[in-house]
């Protein structure tokens, strides 16, 4: 029979099982009458590996009979082009979200390429801001507007909004690779500018810190920041070394390239003094570990509340530990080293980076300029 609404309103339910009707018009367009009195359409084909699918197109009442064998056409028609509508609807229904995104990201990538430290900033923004602002969003919902939105509410903190940016775009990079979406919405919007800090110790402030180390009753603390003022390492690769390391006859670090920031082997030269602190420090060790905490078989893990105590008592202010790092890179700046032989000091692998000290090499030139000035009676002529 044609299925029309007359037709169809006037087919009684069987009690207990449901009833299949077939349109005698359109093949694969049919109703299913359930014993409860419902009664939906669908249509019925045969997908590219001949397997027998069926697509709902809606409950009669809310769709018409002539509505439904409109729709039934279309995706006939769709099935003929080599589409396959019920597998697509059920993928629409479990295509990943947000949240399934950022579980894949932590577990398949952050995990294995990432430091622990860098791991869980990874996930304290992804907790905190990025999947408490996107709870049930698909990851393909996802829109260049959505991040431009998220990005300007974090203004008030411009470096975590760039942060928060950078993390997503790799995240929707992958999810490309994936085949989870095709774009990456982050391309587009724009970094807030950041403010670089330029704190480093002059030598009267390292003075003040020498001696507020030298009373520090805890010495092993004392002696790791120590190791960062000469070596201007970073803090990790100070705290996590092991003797194994460092060769004092020669006077060199080798640090592994698990253990630095660009990933590679870097071997430094240590100066006369650290390579005196380094003999006191092993005449006293007993661990592999040059600073190892009261966890056996474990390095410190961090030395931020010793840090405060101590530059509380040297009468510091406004500086961070990483500040150390910037510390001895200036002095050796202003001191006369090119910015290339002190950017490999630091294991830096960019040029650009060093700039942030170039206003330190000038001063060497200015100091030979003025002692050739000096030598010179500029005659003045009045007026």
């Amino acid at each position: 029979m044609k299925l029309t609404k007359k037709y169809v309103e006037s087919i009684k339910p069987h009690k207990t099982d449901e009833l299949l009707i077939w349109d005698c018009e359109i093949k694969g367009f049919g109703l299913r009458v359930y014993p409860t009195g419902r009664r939906t359409y669908f249509v019925q084909y045969r997908n590219e590996f001949q397997r027998t699918r069926r697509k709902k197109i809606g409950v009669h009442g809310t769709v018409t009979a002539e509505e439904a064998r409109e729709i039934a056409k279309g995706l006939l028609g769709d099935v003929a082009k080599g589409s396959d509508p019920s597998q697509e609807t059920h993928l629409r229904k479990t295509r990943p979200s947000v949240s399934d995104l950022a579980n894949q990201y932590l577990e398949v990538h952050a995990k294995t390429n990432k430091r622990p430290k860098s791991f869980r900033e990874d996930q304290q923004m992804l907790e905190k801001i990025i999947l408490k602002r996107w709870p049930d969003k698909k990851v393909e919902e996802i829109t260049t507007q959505d991040v431009q939105y998220l990005h300007h509410d974090l203004r008030k903190t411009p470096y975590m909004a760039n942060r928060v940016c950078a993390l997503l775009s790799k995240m929707f990079n992958i999810a490309i690779h994936w085949k989870w979406r095709t774009d990456n919405p982050v391309n587009g919007v724009s970094k807030y500018q950041e403010q670089k800090r330029n704190r480093w110790l002059d030598e009267e402030e390292l003075k003040r810190l020498g001696l507020s180390l030298a009373s520090y009753p805890n010495q092993n603390v004392a002696n790791a920041i120590w190791l960062l003022v000469l070596t201007g390492s970073r803090r990790n690769e100070v705290l996590r070394a092991t003797w194994d390391q460092f060769d004092l006859e020669k006077g060199i670090w080798t640090k592994p390239a698990h253990t630095t920031k660009q990933k590679r082997m870097e071997y430094l030269p240590l100066s006369q003094q650290t390579i005196a602190l380094l003999q006191e420090m092993k005449k006293a060790s007993q661990s592999n570990f040059l600073f190892p905490s009261k966890i056996d078989g474990q390095p410190i893990q961090d030395i931020k509340k010793s840090w405060a105590t101590i530059l509380e008592r040297a009468s510091l202010e406004n500086v961070r530990l990483h500040d150390l790092r910037h510390t001895h890179a200036s002095h050796l700046v202003s001191s006369g080293l090119s910015l290339s032989i002190v950017g490999k000091l630091l294991g830096h692998t960019q040029a650009a980076t060093n700039q942030r000290y170039a206003h330190l090499a000038d001063a060497p030139l200015r100091q030979a300029v003025e002692l050739f000035g000096t030598k010179i009676r500029y005659p003045t002529k009045s007026i």
